[in-house]
């Protein structure tokens, strides 16, 4: 049962010095004052101990002629006064559409400062809602007919460390999420992006912005063993915030993505930015399952959430990746143009991957193994000359190539109870492709699609642009908003980060935003990357990692000299550690078929949950999470670990009393290695109960998953 109450707790006299307000359990206090020029200040503390030191609150506006015209740009930085404080409680228990429990609890108390600055006449308010595990705050602006439209010249959020934490991180990049991560002191963060800056424009589009900036979500460790997480939510019209940090004094500060002209942000009250989101614990476990940043996010507005579904699929994928298989049908063309190049005069490269005999043969496999949905990737025209050359019109998203019968294969995947998953490569064309949308979607519908993969790869267009602006961020936005007029879920990579937004529009399955499986065939991840990603990147929202990969040498079978850095059984514990209502089974079918024992967990395993449990954790170096199959009885467990071996105790508490279940143990062998001996395995079968305790080693780079049916 949903229950919801906010009470009034009073006005709080004007011009207080210092405010503050409590979680309700009251270990995170927050405490709000203005300093002596009257700029915003609040500073955080945890059980007492100080996270946040006392850090300054506002906007630099800039003098623009798209500014409220005839007004002082003034910046909303100092002179303020307290005009009132309210605060409140609230509490309420949503069901989420999909996700990692069947419930969530939104509880936390409010402190609203409402501030008046004489000089310019204007008024802005302070919001903050605390909780057990963090705070969020925001700016918000009424309309007011001194500030109507305005431009954002810098925002100069705050948040200052008290010592030189350990930080887990990736450089501030107005383009790509696709680093692996540092693990550094933060006054480290300078040497090493400093050191690493060539390299960094390796990606297809880079651009790191300062020697000290980072990308959220940022995780932190005191030397005290507190854990510290600094994010965003509810990202909307508004530009992507990285974090700039003062080494000298380790203060960050706010940075947001600009437009191609500088800008930060162009806004017509009222307007509420995005949360600015803390997140706090002496426990790692709590990073992983507080819920701060959907809570911060709106409720759905999806009135009928029928057509919404977790997904296991498969696809015409890893063959492009690792090099066997092209995208492209022909190599005679070395330019194209939509509705000019005749594609019935070329000759077939023989490489092209989506071919008709090669969807049928993964439509087979998806409908033998139970996988609902096949994606295929470049089965469309304008492959030949889509990528670095700046170029507008690069697909229409709706003319297949000869060989792939777009009507003949939906209508074979349909008779067998399989889908086809739509693949929308823009090339970050985004003005084509919001003139092509319509079409392309209503081409779904027609056929039966529910889901597309969107593709940002390059440098955007409009020229000039950046992935994270706030013109890209309205872009991503639109295409979601479009898809659910049309009953269809998105996959977007290559995308901003998410913060949360999947609440409110939860056909918003899956992002990329990460370094995925992909780079595994590109000189491959760290050990330890998919046990930080649930700690950072996966704070906004589920990432579509692409797991699953068996034959993890890729020369045992191609000419890639690269190696995925993880065992076999690494690979079934991503299922479960590195959470998704989407689940990729990457790898070739027949690769699977050689190892079919341990595909069956893939096969069993869920997409959606009930319940829960992070049972061990600690960044970077390993993971253990329990899930509750959803409207079952059965659980999953999944343990990753990163470059060092490491036993697993996996007690069984959470199962029901009095019950038995079958357990099927899927772990690394003795001698299991992620680089010398990846592919060694067992499978252990066992009856548990409620009580019993497993012990399970895990490997280098490895990891073990269980499945629990209930008898």
């Amino acid at each position: 049962m949903i229950k919801k109450y906010i009470i009034l707790l009073g006005l709080l006299p004007m011009m207080a010095a210092a405010q503050t307000v409590k979680s309700p359990n009251g270990n995170v206090s927050l405490t709000f004052s203005l300093s002596d020029k009257g700029q915003p200040t609040y500073e955080m503390k945890y059980k007492d101990k100080q996270v946040v030191n006392p850090s300054h609150l506002g906007l630099e506006l800039a003098r623009d002629k798209h500014a409220s015209k005839g007004m002082e740009e003034t910046d909303l930085m100092d002179g303020f006064k307290i005009k009132s404080t309210q605060t409140s409680s609230f509490d309420e228990t949503w069901r989420p559409v999909w996700g990692e429990t069947a419930t969530i609890r939104n509880h936390y108390n409010e402190m609203a400062v409402n501030l008046h600055q004489p000089s310019s006449d204007r008024d802005i308010t302070i919001r903050f809602r605390v909780y057990d595990y963090g705070m969020g705050l925001r700016y918000e602006f009424p309309q007011q007919q001194t500030l109507n439209y305005f431009v954002i010249k810098e925002e100069h959020t705050q948040f200052a460390m008290t010592a030189d934490h350990t930080a887990y991180w990736i450089p501030g990049d107005y383009d790509t999420q696709e680093y692996e991560y540092n693990i550094t002191p933060l006054t480290g963060i300078r040497a090493v992006i400093a050191k690493h800056r060539e390299a960094y424009k390796s990606n297809s589009s880079t651009t790191v912005f300062s020697n000290t900036g980072v990308q959220t979500s940022l995780q932190l460790k005191t030397k005290d063993g507190l854990y510290i997480n600094i994010h965003e939510a509810a990202c909307l019209d508004y530009p992507t915030m990285h974090l700039n940090l003062d080494d000298k004094n380790l203060v960050f500060e706010s940075w947001l993505t600009p437009d191609a002209v500088g800008r930060k942000g162009f806004i017509q009250t009222p307007f509420n930015t995005p949360w600015r989101t803390v997140m706090v614990s002496d426990d790692a476990r709590d990073m992983l399952s507080c819920k701060l940043t959907l809570n911060l996010n709106e409720p759905c507005k999806i009135e009928d959430t029928s057509w919404i579904h977790p997904t296991k699929y498969c696809g015409v994928w890893w063959n492009m990746i690792v090099g066997t298989k092209s995208w492209s049908y022909t190599n005679d063309l070395p330019s194209v143009r939509l509705g000019v190049t005749d594609y019935a005069k070329c000759k077939p490269n023989g490489t092209h991957g989506a071919t008709n005999e090669e969807v049928k043969r993964y439509i087979d496999f998806a409908a033998k193994n139970g996988l609902q949905e096949v994606l295929v990737e470049g089965w469309n025209e304008g492959w030949e000359d889509w990528f670095g050359h700046q170029k507008l019109d690069v697909f229409d998203f709706v003319t297949p190539y000869p060989d792939f019968d777009i009507k003949m294969l939906n209508d074979y995947a349909h008779a067998k109870g399989v889908k086809l998953m739509m693949h929308h490569e823009t090339s970050s064309s985004a003005l084509n492709y919001e003139r092509h949308l319509e079409n392309a979607f209503s081409l779904m519908n027609k056929y039966g699609y529910d889901a597309v993969k969107t593709g940002y790869v390059g440098d955007i267009i409009p020229r000039g642009e950046f992935h994270y602006s706030q013109l890209m961020n309205n872009h991503y936005q639109h295409v979601i908003e479009t898809a659910a007029k049309h009953h269809i879920m998105v996959n977007a990579h290559e995308a901003t980060r998410p913060t949360g937004i999947c609440r409110t529009w939860p056909n918003l399955v899956g992002n990329e935003s990460a370094r995925g499986t992909e780079y595994e065939a590109f000189g491959g991840n760290v050990a330890y990357h998919t046990v930080m990603l649930p700690f950072t990147r996966l704070q906004g929202g589920p990432m579509d990692y692409t797991p699953g990969i068996f034959e993890t040498r890729l020369s045992d079978w191609s000419q890639n000299p690269s190696f995925v850095h993880t065992t076999l059984c690494g690979q079934l514990s991503l299922y479960l550690v590195m959470y998704s209502p989407l689940q990729m089974a990457a790898d070739l079918p027949e690769h699977y078929e050689k190892y079919d024992d341990a595909f069956q967990f893939i096969r069993d395993v869920a997409c959606d949950w009930d319940d829960s449990k992070y049972l061990e954790a600690e960044p970077a170096q390993y993971i253990t999470v329990a899930r509750k199959a959803k409207g079952t009885d059965n659980w999953f467990v999944g343990g990753k670990t990163g470059e060092e071996a490491r036993t697993a105790v996996v007690c069984l508490d959470f199962l029901d009393k009095g019950r038995k279940y079958d357990c099927a143990i899927y772990q690394d062998a003795k001698g299991a290695d992620y680089e010398h001996n990846p592919k060694a395995y067992q499978i252990i079968h066992k009856t548990v109960k409620k009580g019993d305790v497993l012990k399970i080693n895990e490997a280098r780079g490895g990891g073990f998953a269980v499945s629990l049916i209930a008898k």
